[in-house]
């Protein structure tokens, strides 16, 4: 089914230059499609933050359309590329399930996260991508291939960055469901960051750190923790007081678009991400960067940033502080190691492209990997060891280039 391109990205900040989009409806359409197609790319719910999935002049590939049924096993469960976190958790719970983790916002494809190693938080939790214990794609020829975890190349096939096909479906590892209380604390002291960030980190589940860098105090933490015992409300956390009313990460924004606060105890999946899927989440019309250092130079890379504070601050709504447990995927910013992950929501602004080489200048010296969907300056490959092996395999799978978009031949093809 061929329709119109939609013309931008979530973020307006990016106009499509691809020449067409694609919509099939069975897998003997998705084979037909990317045979007679000379350039094409998956395409999800469009929340990158530039052309990683667009093809000048080439077609986009949507699978939206691809009716396939969850499939709901004991500790696996396996959905089309297309199905949302958020639409995929409600009957996943109500089976007894739930996944060890989520992103922020529920909005996002599966597909399209786990390709581009999207994360939540938590010291002990790896990022989406590490959940995949098989992937189903359709690969340069039209064929359709199955892989999983007892497949040799299966590392390098996870955080894809749609280099080897389009994914039509994901199979996740899951959990037994289980129960979270989410609560907010106000001006956390930037000397308690400094002086106990693996204590801070190691405080609940998930825990994140909201500031714009030039204010005394980290403007909000937000603790999500699971409620597996009875409810044990704390009115201070190393010095900053519990909120008395909910929260939004960004200022001005309605706290009604957030998930729900105050230690009440909710479903997994109502609770971990910051923001509700009925609304709109985060700060709209915005946009972002992130850059993931070693968990062991964290708080010399926050200083770092700090320092930055006169520089990125105009510039922000706010920014985000995570942590990241490593994993062995090829392309993963955590792999061979924990990580802190330092995320930046921009305002939509010019400045914002000048100043990101200004921060990855300032965090080199601790081997900088940024996300892959959000805005970026340096040539960051070569951090990863793995990148000839990814290079080796995308020329297999995909050898006359079909899925080589110009993204993937500036960042990590070549």
């Amino acid at each position: 089914m061929l329709s119109a391109v939609s013309t931008v990205n979530w973020s307006g900040n990016h106009v499509f230059a691809a020449g067409r989009t694609l919509r099939p409806r069975t897998m003997a359409e998705l084979r037909s499609m990317v045979r007679s197609a000379s350039r094409c790319k998956a395409v999800g719910t469009r929340h990158s933050f530039h052309d990683i999935a667009d093809f000048a002049g080439g077609t986009l590939i949507d699978v939206s359309e691809m009716d396939r049924p969850l499939e709901i096993g004991e500790g696996t469960v396996t959905v089309g590329a297309a199905v949302r976190y958020g639409d995929l958790a409600r009957p996943l719970d109500a089976a007894g399930w739930a996944l060890a983790n989520l992103a922020s916002l529920p909005h996002c494809t599966v597909a399209g996260s786990v390709a581009t190693a999207t994360h939540g938080s938590g010291q002990h939790n790896q990022n989406l991508s590490a959940a995949v214990v098989g992937l189903e794609l359709v690969t340069a020829d039209g064929e359709v291939r199955t892989f999983t975890r007892a497949d040799p190349e299966f590392p390098g096939l996870v955080v894809g960055l749609g280099a080897f096909g389009v994914v039509t479906a994901v199979t996740l590892e899951t959990v037994p469901t289980y129960r979270v209380r989410q609560s907010v604390f106000d001006h956390l002291p930037w000397d308690a960051v400094f002086d106990w960030f693996d204590e801070i980190q190691d405080a609940a589940y998930s825990v994140s750190l909201f500031t714009t860098w030039a204010e005394d105090t980290v403007r909000q933490v937000w603790l999500k923790t699971v409620a597996d015992g009875p409810d044990q409300p704390r009115t201070d956390f190393y010095g900053a007081p519990a909120a008395d009313s909910p929260r939004h990460p960004v200022a001005g924004m309605p706290p009604a678009n957030c998930t729900e606060q105050l230690g009440v105890a909710g479903p997994w999946y109502d609770r971990i991400p910051h923001f509700r899927l009925e609304f709109t989440p985060s700060a709209g019309a915005e946009l972002q960067s992130e850059f993931f250092v070693p968990r062991r130079d964290a708080v010399d890379a926050l200083r770092a940033v700090r320092e930055l504070a006169d520089v990125v601050a105009p510039l922000l709504f706010v920014s985000e502080i995570r942590t990241v447990a490593g994993d062995d995927l090829w392309l993963s910013p955590a792999h061979g190691g924990d990580r802190v992950a330092i995320h930046f929501t921009w305002r939509p602004l010019d400045e914002v492209p000048r100043v990101l080489p200004v921060i990855e200048e300032r965090l080199a010296p601790f081997g900088v990997r940024p996300h892959w969907g959000k805005l970026f300056h340096g040539d960051v490959a070569n951090r990863y060891p793995r990148l000839r092996d990814f290079r080796a395999l995308a020329r297999r799978l995909d050898p006359d280039g079909r899925f080589a978009s110009p993204f993937l031949r500036r960042t990590v093809l070549g």
